[in-house]
């Protein structure tokens, strides 16, 4: 994701959450500047494998009560 100083300005408690799961490159002048990035970028690793893991047709719900009945 790609932002501009003085949004990151406007709205730094949102862009250092987002940081958490993806890396945010802040311009100035068009360029980029700089990068926001999580201190531990193994988490983000492991989050982005983690999506889709659930088919987007079922429910929350319905993936925990399969797990629950795959456990043994």
């Amino acid at each position: 994701m790609s932002i501009t100083e003085n949004e990151l300005k406007e709205n730094l408690d949102k862009y250092l959450a987002l940081a958490a799961r993806e890396d945010i490159y802040i311009t100035q002048n068009g360029k980029i500047v700089a990068k926001l990035s999580s201190a531990y970028p193994e988490r983000v690793v492991l989050a982005k494998s983690l999506a889709g893991v659930i088919p987007a047709d079922i429910t929350l719900e319905e993936a925990r009560e399969e797990r629950m009945n795959n456990r043994f």
